[in-house]
């Protein structure tokens, strides 16, 4: 009886709108969050840096991956459409290639809730109905394995069934939080209930299934759109089965790395390191996150908060970049892929960086940031968002890396043996998963800007944008943001609408922006101005305040802990939240990138905005040093004093490397030998 009742509550507390506050993360109800998400197309770029990410976004990144994922070329539609039976054909692409498709639908999504195209619905609906028509009776729903009569459902999770439901399930709450449909939630509701009734129970061979952990945040997402307890329990059940179960092969697991590689040697709650795939790792970690702010267990925010120390101060490039290696070895000697080695082993010239993993660092530290309030979540997010992400995406949105390293040798590699790194981004990757997770990102960057605090709002990213929002006691609040950043540091916020008693307005103060002033209405704010902190203004605002931040702009230089033994001696160049390199594009000819040192002063760097360049970048202009005596010819060499000359250079974001290159392969390097 009190299972039925608790269902109809949720049913009537659902149809009744509970559910219709739709954040990036719906966590406004959340118990254990002290920042929640503002509502999706409450903030709309206006001008300057995401304001221009956005329009490409909008008009060409997923236009083109739209061309790319509904044709021949990606096929991912058309595996849907076989699987419904309105096409002939077999499945292709990777195993987990539902979930790019159901990422670029999301991203659509986020892109109707700015724009509000009705196109974009119509366009959504006719893929909604594909799904439908493929989905079984009970609610399965997996193309490569229904496409295949020789593999039956979760035989063996090398087919990413768990990873694909996840986003599967994602999706399709947020599609419900932005349109108001819910005929992508039906299906997705029809889906978790198979999983619940497959998965809930204990299992051995089942219990190490879902290694690839997008199921944990779907699950949490659905469960806070329908207030269904069954979804919570289950996303709980995943991470419990984390280290449970003996670490041997069996029939489920052949075919695919075991142990730390999938997470499953140690139990969450005892974890401190990041091992393996660094994808697996942080999406696991970012729904053990999710529910965290559900349950407020102290032992899942304990182990999250050491593992989000262990990748961000010990694990992670200067770029926010992470996974350090394409192949290797974890400390616990299991065999990795894509992922994580041991702490200060961070190669530049190997570093694999997949982009997935530097997009889901910036979202588990969203996740982190929302859980403790703290401002250092959002400074990772930040820069990973200026740097490891976009590095990933061509500046026209159609090519792409997949791996991204610090530094790039002519030569130096023989990319006939790898199957995801290449000399020039790509139209296409057979391994898809990276684009749309990055053009999902764009598309909702701007629900990261703000977030709702207890009394107030809080800053996490700066762009001109315009903040339309309630407060968390349903007061309206208008704001309205103009900047350049991250290429000027002045930022102005103006009151356009605010509630008559005071509130806290919270602006945070990156770790790298010392020096940082903070004006109301032309004079100092009065507050405590802290690099990574929230600089927090309480007082009664009226139509027409405004608030001034002035960052810091100056070129400084980077040096890695003295354990990094690949950048000992060298330094990398930021100004303010963005990492610059130096690009073979930029040097003589025939210049070797690693012949180039910089001078020691970064006080004689020059910058410069420059709107027809890199599409529209500060640059940095200073004097190189050039070695034009150096000998391979052998693997160790006798040498003197080496002959350095000096030559005017430029040095660009490393955001917009290798778009210069028309096809051939760029020399790149964000570290250089210093000479102080």
């Amino acid at each position: 009886m009190r299972k039925l009742i608790t269902s109809a509550l949720s049913v009537i507390m659902f149809s009744a709108g509970f559910a219709q506050e739709h954040g990036i993360l719906n966590h406004r109800h959340s118990k254990h969050v002290k920042l929640k998400s503002i509502n999706m197309g409450d903030c709309h770029w206006t001008e300057g840096f995401w304001a221009d990410k956005f329009k490409v976004a909008e008009k060409s990144m997923i236009p083109y991956m739209r061309k790319v994922l509904t044709g021949d070329v990606g096929h991912a539609l058309n595996n849907f459409k076989i699987a419904a039976g309105l096409k002939e054909g077999e499945h292709k692409g990777m195993k987990w290639h539902d979930g790019d498709f159901y990422k670029f639908m999301e991203a659509e999504c986020y892109l109707y809730a700015q724009n509000k195209d009705k196109a974009l619905l119509t366009e959504l609906d006719g893929y909604i109905d594909i799904i439908k028509q493929a989905q079984a009776e009970d609610g399965y729903l997996q193309t490569q394995i229904q496409l295949d009569k020789d593999v039956d459902r979760y035989e063996n999770r090398k087919y990413h069934e768990m990873y694909n439901s996840g986003h599967f399930l994602t999706t399709a709450c947020i599609h419900y939080r932005t349109t108001g449909q819910r005929n992508m939630l039906d299906l997705a509701i029809k889906h978790a209930n198979l999983l619940h009734t497959q998965f809930m129970p204990d299992n051995k061979l089942l219990g190490r299934f879902g290694f690839n952990q997008t199921q944990i945040m779907g699950l949490v997402e659905l469960y806070r759109t329908t207030q269904d307890e069954r979804y919570l329990k289950l996303a709980e059940k995943f991470i419990n089965n984390r280290g449970k179960y003996k670490v041997t092969e069996v029939s489920t697991t052949i075919g695919y790395p075991i142990g730390d590689m999938v997470q499953e040697r140690t139990p969450l709650r005892k974890s401190s390191e990041a091992v393996g795939h660094a994808v697996l790792a942080l999406y696991y970690y970012a729904g053990a996150a999710d529910v965290y702010a559900e349950t407020g267990e102290e032992a899942l925010i304990s182990a999250l908060d050491k593992l989000w120390y262990n990748v961000t101060e010990q694990k992670m490039y200067v770029t926010g970049a992470v996974g350090q290696t394409h192949y290797g070895a974890s400390t616990n000697r299991d065999k990795i892929e894509e992922g994580f080695i041991d702490k200060y082993m961070m190669p530049n010239l190997t570093a694999y960086n997949e982009t997935c993993a530097n997009v889901c660092n910036s979202m588990f530290s969203y996740r982190m940031l929302g859980l403790h309030g703290e401002s250092k979540y959002a400074d990772v997010m930040e820069l990973v968002l200026y740097n490891s992400a976009l590095s990933g995406i061509s500046l026209d949105g159609e090519n792409y890396y997949y791996a991204n390293p610090l530094r790039v040798i002519e030569g130096s590699r023989d990319y006939k043996k790898m199957n995801t790194e290449y000399p020039t981004r790509q139209p296409y990757l057979d391994c898809f998963c990276c684009p749309p997770n990055l053009v999902r990102t764009i598309a909702k960057v701007s629900g990261w800007a703000y977030s709702l605090a207890e009394n107030g709002v809080a800053v996490n990213l700066y762009g001109g944008n315009k903040l339309d929002t309630k407060l968390l006691d349903g007061s309206k609040l208008v704001l309205t943001q103009e900047t350049q950043y991250p290429w000027e540091g002045t930022v102005k916020f103006t009151v356009e609408k605010a509630k008559r008693s005071a509130f806290d307005v919270m602006l945070r103060i990156p770790n790298w922006a010392n020096g940082t002033k903070v004006l109301v209405n032309g004079k100092d704010a009065g507050v405590s101005v802290k690099v990574g902190e929230f600089a927090t203004i309480n007082r009664k605002w009226k139509k027409g305040d405004v608030v001034t931040v002035e960052f810091p702009m100056d070129v400084y230089f980077v040096e890695g802990h003295s354990r990094i033994e690949e950048v000992r001696n060298q330094v990398a160049v930021k100004r303010g939240p963005v990492v610059y390199c130096l690009e073979s594009a930029d040097l003589p000819k025939d210049t070797k990138i690693v012949d180039a040192y910089i001078k020691g002063d970064a006080s004689a760097l020059k910058t410069e905005y420059r709107a027809d360049f890199l599409g529209g970048v500060t640059a940095i202009t200073g004097e190189l040093l050039l070695r034009k005596d150096k000998s391979d010819k052998s693997m160790y060499n006798k040498v003197g004093k080496p002959t350095l000359e000096t030559y005017k250079t430029t040095l660009v974001p490393y955001f917009s490397w290798s778009n210069r290159n028309k096809g051939k392969e760029s020399e790149m390097s964000v570290f250089l030998p210093v000479v102080w």
